[in-house]
């Protein structure tokens, strides 16, 4: 036998990612304060992040998650199925349906137990097919190649090929999942043709709408209703709790049925520990505070537009996104640069390469929160045309 030794292969890999200079340790942050981030002694306006409207420390949230534990202590003791589910649990459910124009929720712990919940659920035969866009989120793509169905992947934002991958798939069940806002280019999904092309193939449509939820839509519903679509187009959406809203979970909502079965069939529902009493009591202040605070998402809104505005006049290009995340694209050693430059002039912006992005597709990844006045944002867009002139990056420049 000459099976390969697995110690040694990952060995292998990590002296090809330290020659590639991939290996990187993720900043600890030692305070908060807004926008604000402690990281080794000094202050830095971070513009990295998913805190879209400022929620994570915001007082009542805060209260609420301080609350929560006192009253129901630091944990569940189990899953949903052995003494773990809440009454509170229950309410963050008919709150998120509520607002969300649903019949039903689900709570889960994180976005990616959510993910894995609804691909294997529902997708369990050999002959069942997920179709997904190429660029979707990491959880999604695991979640079909472990429930044991056909993945198929169509080119990113690209209804006619999602068409195409149904067809060579007749047999078997089959759904389209699609991110409504991407995590890494800060696009959005053509749903309304997406939904089209699975009616049209008789495939059930899921959205993963982490980015787009409290920020697209009115009163912050997401995407898919800035689509003018709902639960007959859409009948499975799932929304993150920890970026916009700032908290920490996930719910899946949907209709009676498909909810009904989650809850019964779903191992990363049955058998993972519910969610804390004070994240969930966190996660229900912060969806209703997002509801009710219209003015964060109208100065987010207003931020994105400003350094949109601001980019183009100082030559930097940017990919075409309207959401709160405004990728800088360059060359590897350009963006790296030009991250250590920022953070030198008091910013916190995250470079972002392979394997997180595609070869070739490098970039800062930079994301506006409703709590960055007018004047951070200048700031930034003025550190960021000297940090592009002094790498010498005209890879990111506009032509």
């Amino acid at each position: 036998m000459n099976r390969p030794d697995p110690y040694q292969r990952l060995q292998a890999q990590r002296r090809l990612r330290l020659a590639q200079a991939r290996v990187g340790t993720p900043r600890a942050v030692a305070q908060r304060d807004g926008v604000g981030v402690q990281i080794d002694g000094r202050w830095l306006t971070a513009f990295c992040g998913d805190d879209y409207l400022g929620l994570t420390q915001q007082f009542g949230v805060v209260s609420a998650l301080q609350d929560g534990a006192a009253r129901l202590g630091a944990g569940t003791g189990g899953p949903p199925s052995a003494g773990g589910r809440l009454l509170l649990h229950e309410e963050l459910e008919r709150e998120v349906a509520g607002w969300l124009g649903y019949p039903r929720a689900l709570l889960f712990g994180n976005r990616y137990m959510a993910d894995l919940a609804v691909v294997q659920a529902l997708l369990g035969e050999p002959d069942d097919v997920c179709v997904q866009d190429r660029l979707n989120h990491p959880g999604l793509i695991d979640a079909a190649r472990l429930a044991g169905c056909r993945l198929r992947r169509y080119p990113h934002l690209d209804a006619g090929g999602a068409m195409r991958q149904l067809r060579q798939s007749p047999e078997g069940a089959a759904m389209l999942v699609t991110e409504g806002v991407f995590g890494m280019d800060g696009d959005a999904a053509p749903l309304r043709a997406l939904t089209l092309v699975a009616r049209m193939q008789q495939a059930l449509t899921c959205v993963d709408d982490a980015h787009g939820i409290g920020v697209a839509g009115p009163e912050g519903r997401g995407s898919v209703a800035a689509a003018g679509l709902g639960v007959e187009d859409v009948p499975l959406l799932l929304v993150s709790l920890g970026k916009a809203l700032g908290a920490s979970g996930a719910v899946v909502a949907g209709d009676d049925v498909l909810i009904g079965h989650l809850a019964e069939t779903a191992r990363p529902y049955l058998h993972a520990a519910a969610l804390p009493p004070a994240q969930t009591a966190a996660a229900l202040a912060a969806v209703r505070q997002a509801r009710r605070d219209a003015w964060r998402r109208e100065r987010l809104h207003e931020r994105v537009a400003q350094f949109r505005a601001g980019a183009g006049r100082a030559g930097l290009t940017l990919m075409p996104s309207e959401s709160p995340i405004q990728p800088l694209l360059g060359d590897e050693a350009a963006v790296v640069a030009m991250a250590a430059a920022l953070e030198r002039a008091g910013f916190l912006v995250s470079p972002i390469r392979p394997p997180a992005v595609p070869e070739g597709k490098a970039r800062l990844r930079i994301t506006l929160s409703a709590l960055h006045t007018a004047e951070q944002v200048q700031a930034l867009l003025d550190a960021l045309a000297h940090a592009r002139d002094a790498a010498h990056a005209p890879s990111l420049a506009s032509a």
